[in-house]
Formats: C-alpha cells, structure tokens, sequence
C-alpha cells in the first residue's frame, strides 16, 4: 500500500505541472492584421482606385466581450477637394456578438479619412457612419447612416446649401463555404445620397474566393445602376487629378490576393 500511495504521489508531481498548462485560459485579447493586393479597389460598386490597382491593408483588435477596434487603409483616385491625396485611411469600432444559436448582430462607428491639405473646397471628403447589422448562419443584412455634414464631398445637387447628413446603405450580403477552401459571396446594395438624388444608385456582386494556405484569391464580378459617363448626370464619371474621365460605375471583373497574419 505504501508502494502504492508513493507511486500515486510521483505520478500527481510529475501530472501537475502538464494538467496546469493544458488548463491555462486563453487570452482574452486578439491582434490581427491584414494585407491585399487587387486589380482594382471597389467600395459599394464604384471604384475608389479610377479602375486601376490598389494596395491595402489593417490591423484588428478584439476582444473576448464582443468588443473590437481596428483601422485600414488603401491608395485612392478621386479625392479633389484636397490638395496631395492619395490614400483613404479608415478607423472603426464596434460590438458583436451572438444569440439564439445562428444568429449575429454588430453594431458599431466607422470614419473615412482622406489624409491631405484643404484645396479651398468646403466638401470634406471625410466622412463618418453608424452602422448595425444583423446575421443569420451565412446571411447579413447590414445598414449604415451617415452622421457627417457630408457623404464623400456631395454636397447638394441644387447648389442650395443642403448638406448629406442622414445619407443611408443597406446591404444584403451571403459569404458560403463550400469546404476545401473554396467560398462564393453574392451582395446587393442601395445607397441613397441625401440633396442628392442622382448619386443615390444600387449595386450587386458575385464572387469565389480560394484559400491557398498562404493566402487567398477571389475573383467578383460587380456592376451598379449609378449615373456613370453617357447618363444624363454624370454623377460617377469621374476624372480625378491628371487624368480623362473614367466611368467608375461600369461592371468589372475584380481579382484580390489578401493575406491575414
């Protein structure tokens, strides 16, 4: 019996230290960052980039509560009303969570900075948004509101003074796993532009996405009904700086490669 008692001992002494470590908790922050290349940057259904290629990037923090917090950044095309811009750097924040099994919410801020000196132009591109979203298994329909003086430098389309605050997006998007690293999405949107009428326009997106181990590739088709060049407004026939005007509405054929890390 005492044979047994000292064995039983030994093993306790040399089980304790393993059984510690396996029971240590996890920690309850997370850090995470992001990098992409793509053939060209499409926000909404227009392209940010005059359809030319845009290099991004973020970093992301969350924690085990639900909250989160990060910022992300990428080279831009058609900012004008500032002097020496070239890239639109975002920062947001939020919470999440789930209930009743499959489904999700997200509520949170988002601000869209355009770094660069004011040319003189009273419409700021920079641009702030409330957004809420609820989920289903695959399924999000998520809603933004505009709560800055301006939506990406609108303005108004009478010239009355009016401004875009209360401007909304709403958006039903689908991201399904088929297994072996392969996924499809599909997305439609509406984004309404208050004051003014003809930037408001709805678009959609169809995609595959391929995980590699080392990265992912994604292919999307996107397309809008949005007053690009040849429409009676113009609305998204753009020029930017040093440049003809391109039709930043029209459907494109989008390949991303993006790496999380």
């Amino acid at each position: 019996m005492k044979k047994s008692l000292i064995a039983l001992a030994l093993v306790s002494a040399f089980a304790a230290p393993a059984f510690a470590e396996e029971a240590a908790p996890a920690s309850a922050h997370t850090f995470t960052g992001n990098v992409a290349l793509t053939s060209n940057y499409i926000f909404r259904g227009i392209s940010q980039s005059q359809n030319k290629p845009a290099v991004q990037g973020g970093f992301d923090y969350s924690h085990s509560s639900g909250l989160y917090a990060g910022t992300w950044a990428s080279n831009v095309g058609w900012v004008s009303t500032k002097d020496n811009n070239s890239m639109e750097w975002d920062f947001y924040a939020g919470y999440k969570g789930t209930f009743a099994g499959d489904f999700s919410y997200d509520v949170g801020a988002l601000k869209y900075y355009y770094p660069g000196n004011s040319n003189g132009n009273s419409l700021t591109p920079d641009t702030t948004e409330l957004y809420v979203a609820i989920g289903w298994k695959f399924i999000t329909l998520k809603y933004n509101y505009s709560v800055s003086k301006y939506l990406f430098a609108w303005g108004d389309q009478n010239s009355a003074g009016a401004d875009n605050r209360g401007s909304g997006y709403i958006d039903l998007s689908a991201n399904y796993d088929l297994g072996n690293g392969w996924g499809v999405q599909g997305h439609i949107g509406h984004q309404d532009v208050k004051n003014y009428s003809n930037a408001s326009y709805t678009d959609w997106k169809l995609g595959v996405t391929k995980d590699l181990g080392f990265g992912v590739v994604g292919l999307a088709y996107t397309d809008t009904d949005a007053n690009g060049c040849g429409s009676a407004s113009n609305a998204y026939c753009w020029s930017g700086k040093g440049s003809t005007a391109k039709d930043v509405s029209k459907a494109q054929a989008v390949l991303t490669f993006s790496k999380s890390f």
